[in-house]
């Protein structure tokens, strides 16, 4: 690559703006050139706007510490300083809509991890180890916008990252049915502790949309393009629910699932262990050297052990058994705000810029 790409972060100053920027330090293909939020932020220095609420374990970059926040909105300014933008953004799915269109039309790429556009049918969602090939319908979808290098890609809800990959490694013997249940941290609220002391010792059984959004859209990665739309899988028939509990990073999953032909214990493992994608045939930046590991003990995987398997990239799974109800049994791990959020989001722009869809102005 000549020279960095230059990236704006939309919604800078929020818990997955804020990943997005640690991330981004030194990073090899991309560097921030500008950082945009709320108007009520725009005009501050980013250390100022974020000044008391910096939820990062690492200190704020040098390289952004100083940067003046834009108007996210004032799509224009942005886009005449960045290459590409990666979406962040806290408002209603309408706006946040409207303004990655907006960003798309002014022939700026985005790479979304917000929802508002994960159902748009020309709009690839993407886990880059699973379904790249969907970035193929970007051409479709400049030709619905009329752009020539504007369009949105986007990240799935971090709930599904890792029961996802784990089924989808295994789609040769046909998962007809999977029951899971997912334990989520609070980050994937964009909380910590200190800001939602009602966590300690504590479980809510209830994430408002999570379960719809955790049943339907694996069907999405799991589509075909045809007509130049993503058409979503019909199968497998999927039913979750979702538990907030008190654990600061990564996101928990028991699965239960049957299928058309059952593998033996040993395929299952073979299939997880050896999974490869696009990201670790083309050697991206943020790939995991291996994306999926699996753990014969009991007890494994442990969040606090295992969420940062591959700098938080990989997929965790374990305690695998044959169930007396559904064919087996088995418990997923993945860190909600990396491999989930934004890292997952950083590893697909450099997908999307190593097939040549982002490229520099």
């Amino acid at each position: 690559m000549e020279r960095k790409l230059r990236v704006g972060i939309l919604g800078a100053t929020g818990m997955v703006g804020q990943r997005f920027i640690t991330l981004l330090e030194n990073h090899p293909w991309f560097e921030v050139s500008v950082v945009a939020a709320s108007p009520g932020s725009a005009g501050k220095r980013y250390e100022e706007a974020v000044d008391g609420r910096w939820k990062m374990d690492v200190p704020i970059p040098e390289s952004v510490r100083k940067m003046v926040l834009k108007n996210g909105a004032d799509v224009e300014a942005v886009a005449a300083e960045a290459d590409f933008v990666f979406s962040a953004v806290n408002m209603s799915k309408e706006a946040i809509y409207a303004l990655e269109e907006a960003y798309a039309k002014a022939e700026v790429p985005v790479v979304s991890n917000n929802s508002a556009h994960r159902w748009t049918p020309d709009v690839p969602m993407i886990i880059p180890e699973l379904n790249s090939e969907h970035i193929e319908v970007i051409s479709d979808q400049r030709r619905r916008l009329g752009t020539k290098r504007g369009f949105i890609a986007v990240k799935p809800n971090c709930s599904i990252q890792s029961y996802t990959p784990a089924l989808y490694a295994l789609k040769e013997f046909g998962p007809k049915v999977v029951v899971a249940t997912t334990y989520q941290a609070i980050s994937g609220a964009g909380k910590t502790f200190r800001d939602w002391p009602e966590m300690i010792d504590n479980v809510i059984p209830y994430i408002g949309g999570e379960e719809e959004k955790s049943e339907q859209e694996p069907l999405k990665i799991w589509g075909q393009i045809r007509n130049g739309v993503i058409q979503k899988a019909e199968g497998p028939k999927i039913t979750t629910q979702c538990i907030r509990i008190p654990i600061s990073n990564g996101h928990t999953a028991a699965v239960f699932v049957s299928f058309e032909k059952k593998p033996t214990k040993e395929e299952i493992i073979d299939r997880w262990v050896n999974w490869k994608g696009a990201p670790q045939q083309l050697n991206l930046p943020s790939a995991p050297k291996q994306f999926i590991q699996y753990f014969q003990e009991d007890d494994r995987p442990q969040v606090r052990l295992d969420r940062d398997f591959e700098n938080g990239m990989g997929i965790s799974l374990g305690r695998l058994r044959e169930d007396t109800v559904y064919d087996y049994y088995f418990v997923c791990l993945s860190h909600n705000t990396l491999s989930g959020a934004a890292g997952g989001a950083v590893l697909t722009a450099e997908l999307l810029a190593a097939k040549g869809y982002i490229q520099p102005k």
